[in-house]
């Protein structure tokens, strides 16, 4: 990781010093600011993201991590003694820092296991139901003529679209939070 103080990013962020502060994060897991002004915060994960085209993840505790966290990809807010003007604009929060590991390796995981199976469920769905109505035209001739009632097919979508997302959001968790924890390279998967 970098730990990188408000002054030292300030002389960093000028274009003559960009692409060498660049080259270093990018061999970074992390980077840390401290003593930032939240200008400096905000400019820096821009730069980041749009440069080395990177994910972010901004982590902040105050106001002044407001503008750095809604920058990011993703903002985590710490409720703590600064107030809650960071949780108020970030995505996910958080009642301590140390809590933020099971949101990324547990919540994360599954949270990306359940998307990525729900868009794989609507691909097939709509193509069940395409495949239907392309195979009954052969049957009557290319007339145009609708194979169910409206109503049907309301009814259809209403179903197919809903349930299953009520089922995989409350059932599906792939690996359990105790295994998830303990091994951490899970995530990458």
């Amino acid at each position: 990781g970098l730990v990188i103080d408000g002054r030292t990013l300030e002389h960093v962020l000028h274009d003559s010093l960009q692409n060498i502060f660049l080259e270093l994060t990018g061999k970074c897991r992390a980077v840390v600011c401290c003593q930032a002004t939240p200008l400096q915060k905000s400019v820096l994960v821009k730069l980041v993201r749009s440069k080395l085209k990177a994910m972010t993840l901004a982590v902040g505790d105050g106001a002044n991590d407001v503008s750095m966290i809604q920058v990011a990809d993703t903002g985590v807010g710490i409720s703590g003694q600064e107030g809650m003007q960071a949780v108020m604009a970030s995505d996910f929060a958080v009642s301590q820092f140390r809590h933020l590991r099971k949101l990324l390796l547990v919540h994360g995981h599954w949270c990306y296991t359940r998307l990525t199976n729900m868009v794989l469920y609507y691909f097939y769905k709509n193509v069940a139901y395409v495949n239907l109505l392309f195979w009954y035209q052969f049957f009557c001739g290319f007339s145009g003529t609708s194979m169910t009632d409206y109503w049907i097919l309301i009814l259809f979508n209403l179903l197919f679209t809903s349930v299953p997302p009520l089922i995989y959001g409350v059932l599906d968790k792939d690996v359990s939070a105790e295994i998830l924890m303990e091994i951490p390279q899970l995530y990458k998967m």
